[in-house]
């Protein structure tokens, strides 16, 4: 008889809560191998497939592509024992097909997850509760919050059914009690608009209140009396802001919040520098190596400029009230997408020459374009640079990616008049500019690094001396 093991969206790592349902891998009765990649999620970091530790028959999918999820959240059901990965049918009657796939589990798939992990207690679902989605029981000496990662459990043997959400209906003030609410973003969003949680009808498993649920109330206009009695205002299409997008909208707030940050920036001609470019890629024929970047070139200079001022890669650890100098440099890169700006990191920079450095930037590029980066390849960013010349843009004023103390902005390098041996000349002129957080340095510091910079532009034999 087979056993039906429920599964759930395990821990994401890097701190993440929650996660959208982008695009089901398998449908319902479909039979999936163990570490077979199940559903495709995106978290405020980066795309994510995550895959199954257990091989069987699919015989549910619990939510909708679109429909957020917090981590331990059940994602669907297998039942293993009638089919194994393998594709062998089990005994019927055996007993065994469950201790098989305890014991053919796979290991860590991500996070803190994989049915290698001790052996919880089991429960079984009595039949009323077939149309919820099944939990697993706590032990009673279990902390009240939830842990991290739920394991998967498994319960009885069930007709493969869909999922039906279970509304939460309001209860009375004398009556409340625990708000089925796991996210504090959705906590956040809700005290923001004054929104009493115990009022609300949660669209997720078991009832769970998800983010979807307080923006539909919202809008339907659930808000405080004193923003009732406002005039009303004219609205347009409204964009949440969920995944990239609001991780970075949450980052760049912060970061003007609690960063008291300047700017200071200088043209450089860069016509060496591009010439000093097209010599090191020759003609391009049969061969011929990988292309040095513009953004590889800068990423080195970068690295040089930070040995020489390493105040400026630092962080401020505001509660010890101490500035952090950071030996390694993290370079990041701002990278446009159609998923919004991320900032893959480039790690281990001041050890990496100017080839090394270009090719780690492709291969990110890449991963950032399909939407494939992970989530450790979005994070630990010590100094970023920033190539808004790329939009066709001359000069900007950078936000720093917190917790970082600064950044570097490029400007498009276009023909321009310039003085150059004393005389008026055509030259390829560069805009940059440095944001830097006056906490860990003072003006001389930061116009000395950006001077540096200039200067390696302008001359690239300063550069190439360090290649």
């Amino acid at each position: 008889m087979p056993q039906v093991f429920e599964f759930r969206l395990p821990d994401l790592g890097e701190g993440l809560t929650e996660a959208e349902i982008v695009r089901w891998l398998v449908e319902v009765g479909e039979v999936v191998a163990i570490d077979q990649p199940v559903v495709e999620v995106e978290t405020a970091k980066a795309m994510v497939e995550v895959p199954c530790p257990y091989g069987g028959v699919v015989t549910a999918r619990f939510g909708e592509e679109g429909t957020e999820l917090p981590v331990g959240a059940p994602l669907l059901t297998v039942a293993v024992g009638s089919v194994e990965p393998s594709g062998r049918t089990a005994e019927s009657g055996s007993g065994t097909g469950a201790a098989e796939a305890e014991s053919s589990g796979s290991g860590n798939v991500l996070v803190g997850y994989g049915t290698g992990a001790p052996p919880v207690r089991r429960r079984r679902v009595r039949p009323e509760g077939l149309l919820a989605p099944a939990t697993a029981a706590a032990p009673a000496t279990a902390p009240a919050a939830p842990p991290a990662f739920v394991p998967a459990v498994p319960v009885a043997p069930v007709a493969p059914v869909a999922a039906v959400p279970v509304a939460v209906a309001a209860v009375p003030e004398e009556a409340r009690g625990p708000v089925a609410v796991v996210s504090p973003l959705v906590r956040k969003l809700a005290r923001q608009h004054d929104l009493d949680l115990r009022q609300l009808a949660g669209s997720g498993p078991a009832g769970l209140i998800l983010r979807a649920d307080v923006e539909s109330a919202i809008r339907s206009g659930a808000t405080a009396p004193q923003e009732a009695e406002e005039p009303p205002r004219t609205s347009g299409e409204r964009v949440p802001l969920r995944g990239v997008r609001g991780a970075v909208a949450d980052k760049l707030a912060r970061s003007r919040r609690e960063i008291p940050d300047a700017t200071c920036w200088v043209d450089a001609d860069a016509t060496e520098l591009m010439a000093a470019r097209a010599a090191m890629n020759g003609d391009g024929g049969p061969g011929a190596g990988p292309k040095v970047s513009v953004l590889a070139l800068l990423a080195r200079i970068c690295t040089a400029a930070l040995a020489r001022y390493p105040e400026l890669n630092s962080t401020v650890d505001q509660e010890a009230r101490e500035i952090v100098r950071l030996s390694g440099v993290h370079l990041g890169f701002a990278a446009q997408t159609e998923r919004g700006l991320v900032v893959p990191v480039v790690r281990d920079a001041q050890a990496r020459n100017t080839e090394s450095i270009g090719a780690e930037i492709t291969r990110l590029t890449e991963a950032a374009r399909t939407g494939t980066l992970k989530p450790a390849e979005l994070t630990g960013g010590t100094f970023t640079l920033n190539n808004y010349g790329v939009f066709g843009v001359d000069g900007s004023t950078p936000i720093i990616n917190h917790p970082e103390a600064a950044m570097l902005g490029v400007g498009r390098i276009v023909p321009k008049p310039w003085v150059h041996e004393g005389e008026l000349a055509v030259r390829r002129v560069v805009q940059l500019s440095l944001t830097f957080d006056h906490r860990v340095c003072d003006g001389g510091t930061a116009g000395g690094f950006l001077r540096y910079v200039a200067d390696c532009v302008e001359q690239p034999a300063l550069l190439l001396r360090m290649l």
